[in-house]
């Protein structure tokens, strides 16, 4: 298969041998694609690797005869988002969290824009905490395993006062009020959930609730390997407070 001014946006890059780069691109036609870039050395070379830096936006030419396919050329297509403290750890984790869970080869437009307006966002510095529950929320739609924010997965409303966990495969199950604060501890409010899934930023007392709610389900689907971006946030939360995805500025 022949790619020719394929978009894309690097997830990933890192050395490979002397002079090239295994590069990871989720691109907006073919999905996530492997991609081999040789030759990298010398000055005449550099515009090509800076075009390879995660988060960088391009257009490429490639060839695929395997699991790898063979980078022909790249541009830039715009200035890759100067991230900068928590801002560099969310786009580390955007990246991370794409590459994790698409399949390499299958076409995800949904996924693609999301991506591209996560990236912007991002850019802008809108709020880390309600840019990345978005893009969970983006990411498990396109993949085909969100869920229907508005009703639980009895098919009952959503109560905004009432506290739920999401169960990955069932949806929001509703706590009942007697439970220990332990078992509350990784729920969201129905209030927040209500928020999600119209779009709506929430008040800054459901966001903690929606993070922890969804990093569980992001966890079942993951397997048992978790995130190096959750040990970097867990590093950073211990040195401060409040707690880095909590924060709305």
């Amino acid at each position: 298969m022949r790619l020719t001014g394929e978009p894309g946006f690097v997830l990933h890059a890192r050395p490979w041998r002397e002079t090239s780069l295994l590069v990871e691109v989720l691109s907006a036609n073919h999905g996530r694609i492997g991609l081999l870039a040789r030759g990298l050395r010398g000055p005449r070379s550099q515009p090509l690797r800076a075009a390879l830096q995660p988060l960088q936006s391009i257009r490429f030419d490639a060839v695929q005869r395997g699991e790898l396919a063979q980078l022909r050329a790249a541009e830039a297509l715009d200035a890759a988002p100067r991230l900068t403290g928590e801002a560099m750890m969310a786009g580390f984790y955007l990246n991370e969290l794409t590459l994790r869970l698409t399949p390499r080869d299958d076409p995800q437009p949904d996924l693609f824009a999301a991506y591209a307006r996560t990236r912007e966002r991002l850019r802008a510095g809108e709020p880390l905490a309600w840019t990345l529950r978005r893009f969970e929320r983006d990411l498990l739609d396109a993949l085909g395993l969100g869920f229907e924010w508005s009703v639980d997965g009895d098919g009952e409303p959503i109560d905004p006062a009432a506290r739920y966990r999401l169960d990955p495969e069932h949806g929001p199950r509703r706590l009942l009020s007697d439970r220990g604060q332990a078992d509350r501890s990784g729920a969201a409010t129905g209030r927040g959930l209500l928020d999600l899934g119209a779009d709506r930023q929430p008040g800054n007392a459901d966001l903690p609730g929606l993070r922890r709610a969804m990093r569980g389900v992001l966890a079942h689907h993951l397997g048992p390997r978790g995130l190096k971006s959750w040990e970097m946030f867990g590093g950073l939360q211990k040195a401060a407070s409040p707690q880095l995805l909590d924060r709305q500025d």
